[in-house]
């Protein structure tokens, strides 16, 4: 994976995406990118993660994965370290220090000989590594522990950790929103921001307290970031017609309030 060449990969591997997503509402299937050099791999981890409920998307390395981390809103990522590849950490580094893909589960599949690349990728912040061969369930529920979603086949509804507000639901354990029988996609950081607004409709949050409750303590997050994410959370809640609006409070903050009428 040097991160200089880009595989050309099957065409049916963005049109899954694209039959997921519209103008921001979507089934709510989490997304993984997954960093590989290797079309086969892809192939191979893409339809295991399929299976289990999970989207995919591949990049070739840093560059692409952040160009399509502004396109997409991704719940993890996936770096496929070969033994001749020497930039698995190089990207891990870049991604967390960027504020859009800093707070993403970064998971390390690491081939048989490459074995000397964790410690580059501690130092880098990955989340999690695994040496391969290994057992796909040992990733399925990294994933699935991790982005706090019910295993296959369990009954969510018993679970019972909802928040709602108007036409707006939050279910907490299976990272989902639906807003006026829509579901609606975000990435996790949208996700925190808005689970922090419906903690308490109508209570002005500042954007320290919002960058408190939505980023990793670890990452440095300017208020501008902030504003940003508000913009894409609103452009969700308009496009599935929540009635349901993030107000500004100039010199204040933000908060979450019913439409009038």
């Amino acid at each position: 994976m040097s991160g200089l060449e880009e595989p050309r990969w099957p065409a049916h591997a963005a049109d899954a995406v694209e039959a997921n997503v519209v103008l921001g509402v979507a089934l709510m299937k989490p997304l993984v990118l997954i960093c590989s050099q290797d079309a086969e791999f892809y192939l191979f981890l893409s339809h295991i993660l399929e299976v289990d409920g999970f989207v995919s998307e591949p990049a070739g390395g840093a560059k692409e994965a952040l160009a399509k981390a502004d396109e997409r809103e991704f719940q993890a990522v996936v770096l496929d370290c070969g033994p001749t590849s020497l930039t698995g950490s190089a990207i891990c580094a870049r991604l967390k220090r960027e504020p859009r893909t800093g707070g993403l589960p970064i998971i390390a599949l690491i081939a048989p000989g490459a074995e000397n690349q964790h410690l580059d990728l501690l130092k880098a912040g990955i989340d999690e590594s695994f040496v391969r061969p290994m057992a796909p369930a040992k990733l399925l529920d990294y994933l699935r522990t991790r982005l706090a979603l019910p295993k296959p086949g369990s009954n969510a509804i018993e679970n019972n950790s909802w928040l709602s507000y108007g036409s707006l639901e939050m279910k907490l354990d299976a990272h989902r929103v639906c807003g006026n029988g829509h579901d609606i996609h975000l990435g996790p950081i949208e996700f925190n921001v808005l689970r922090h607004l419906l903690e308490a409709p109508g209570t002005v949050f500042s954007r320290d307290e919002l960058i408190g409750g939505a980023w990793p303590a670890n990452i440095h997050v300017g208020v501008r970031t902030v504003d940003v994410h508000i913009s894409r959370l609103r452009r969700a809640l308009e496009a599935a017609s929540t009635g349901i609006v993030i107000r500004t409070v100039r010199s204040a903050g933000y908060s979450l309030e019913k439409l009038d009428g």
